[in-house]
């Protein structure tokens, strides 16, 4: 529960923890802010780091002058991009494996089928969108590999959706992170920054259960 508590707080003041880390250790936050990105989307087991959050005081701080801008981009962009191939690579392996299995309980081939050729068709702009989506993100790339989608489409729009996500949300916290008013409720909008996208993704699986469900 204390570990809990830490990381909600973590979540919660990651401006705070980040200037003082920024303070105490100078060029290593480069190197941790690295790590943090390519985690959250390159291990599947760890969807809840603040990635959204994390990326917008990232930005903050490069708008007062506390780390660089064009750096922080480049090295988080490519953080981003090699986390996703991470969790493909990891998705593609147990891929085959996936697909000599037979119906059972636990496992239905047709809707695994299903989801191969949903990825095939639709998988790009998945990716894409799952970017900005907490959890999502750290599962599209893992079901990605596992559904078979070739590595050249995902390599595509993961790059893709790496430029947009990172860069947009960086460059927002650039221009907006040192208003006042930001600042003063940046606890508030994280909270949005989370709960918003993933009551999103709630009300997608919703819908396509009731379709479902009709059909």
């Amino acid at each position: 529960m204390e570990y809990i508590g830490y990381l909600v707080d973590f979540i919660l003041h990651v401006d705070r923890y980040l200037q003082d880390f920024v303070t105490t250790y100078g060029t290593w936050v480069y190197a941790l802010l690295f790590l943090i990105i390519f985690v959250e989307t390159g291990v599947v087991v760890f969807p809840f780091l603040p990635g959204d959050s994390l990326l917008f005081v990232v930005g903050a701080l490069c708008g007062v002058g506390l780390m660089s801008y064009p750096l922080s981009v480049a090295l988080l962009i490519a953080a981003a991009v090699l986390g996703n191939q991470s969790n493909y690579t990891i998705g593609r392996f147990f891929g085959p494996r996936v697909f000599q299995w037979e119906d059972s309980r636990f496992f239905n081939k047709r809707a695994f089928e299903q989801a191969h050729a949903f990825y095939e068709k639709y998988g790009g702009i998945t990716i894409v969108l799952a970017r900005f989506m907490p959890f999502l993100r750290t599962f599209a790339p893992f079901v990605a590999g596992v559904a078979q989608m070739t590595r050249r489409k995902f390599s595509f729009y993961d790059v893709t959706g790496g430029v947009l996500w990172v860069g947009g949300v960086i460059t927002a916290g650039y221009f907006f992170g040192s208003i006042p008013w930001v600042k003063a409720n940046l606890e508030k909008i994280i909270w949005a920054m989370i709960f918003i996208p993933g009551l999103i993704v709630l009300f997608g699986a919703w819908k396509a259960r009731r379709k479902a469900a009709a059909a």
